[in-house]
């Protein structure tokens, strides 16, 4: 792992790192905030993951979160949210390639070669962090996103329900397969089976019988997507027939750009706090 810079905050470290994957098959750039704490300590670890066009460095520079974690004590990382460089494959279109990984592992070619967000972090990102950063308590994780990275943090936590102690979720992409941004990213990178995109849809994988705990959504009524692409109804009645503790708190006047994350990016880190 490379060091690309580190700073203090609030008495912590902020860092932004780099490592060759063999996920991706690429370097891949990440940031992580450790808190003030006590030689030996171990601390939990929230996951954030951003939503399309983003990489690590929006929430890094946008989100506001530094603050709340220095107060609760917790680890924040912040990965990138596809596969980047020369020689992977790439899309004109914004919503779609470089940029929009979507959180799956491709089964389609180009894309199978590199894009495998999902491997990458459930399983590759969590082991270089347990070596680099003996301070990480991954006994006590929590997950969390924006947007596409909203999708990514349900399914992901729907599919890991033991690891993950708390989720939540800023504007989600709720059902992927109810909406334009999700069929043409499980179409472009799973091929046109549907059957096959349901283990990346929140609302599917609950109907299939995926269950967890408690579950915080807060979604801005002012948001441009919300009822083409974002469509938290559906969230909510899915959790509703399924019985799962769903919070969603539709905030007035909000809509989708980072001045409503950090808004409430610290109520998040508290949510995530109270279960770690």
């Amino acid at each position: 792992m490379e060091t690309l810079n580190e700073s203090r905050a609030y008495g912590g470290t902020q860092g932004v790192y780099r490592h060759t994957s063999t996920a991706t098959g690429t370097e891949m750039t990440f940031s992580v905030y450790v808190p003030p704490h006590v030689s030996g300590a171990r601390l939990p670890v929230l996951w954030y993951l951003s939503g399309l066009t983003c990489t690590h460095a929006n929430v890094t520079d946008k989100g506001e979160y530094r603050r709340a974690c220095a107060e609760h004590g917790i680890i924040f990382i912040a990965p990138d949210t596809s596969p980047r460089g020369f020689g992977v494959p790439d899309d004109r279109d914004w919503d779609f390639g470089q940029g929009a990984g979507f959180y799956v592992d491709a089964t389609q070619d180009p894309w199978a070669a590199n894009f495998r967000m999902r491997s990458y972090i459930e399983d590759e990102l969590p082991a270089l962090v347990a070596r680099e950063f003996p301070m990480a308590d991954l006994t006590r994780q929590a997950i969390s996103g924006h947007s596409m990275g909203g999708h990514g943090a349900l399914t992901i936590a729907l599919r890991n329900p033991i690891r993950f102690k708390s989720v939540s979720a800023f504007a989600p992409i709720a059902s992927p397969l109810s909406c334009r941004w999700g069929e043409k990213a499980l179409g472009g990178y799973l091929g046109q089976d549907r059957a096959n995109w349901k283990q990346y849809d929140a609302c599917a994988l609950i109907e299939g019988g995926a269950r967890i705990d408690a579950l915080l959504v807060d979604q801005g009524d002012a948001d441009s997507f919300l009822n083409d692409q974002l469509k938290p109804q559906l969230l909510q009645q899915a959790c509703a027939k399924a019985g799962v503790n769903l919070t969603l708190r539709m905030q007035p006047g909000y809509d989708h750009s980072y001045n409503f994350v950090s808004t409430f990016m610290s109520d998040h880190i508290a949510w995530a706090a109270a279960r770690l």
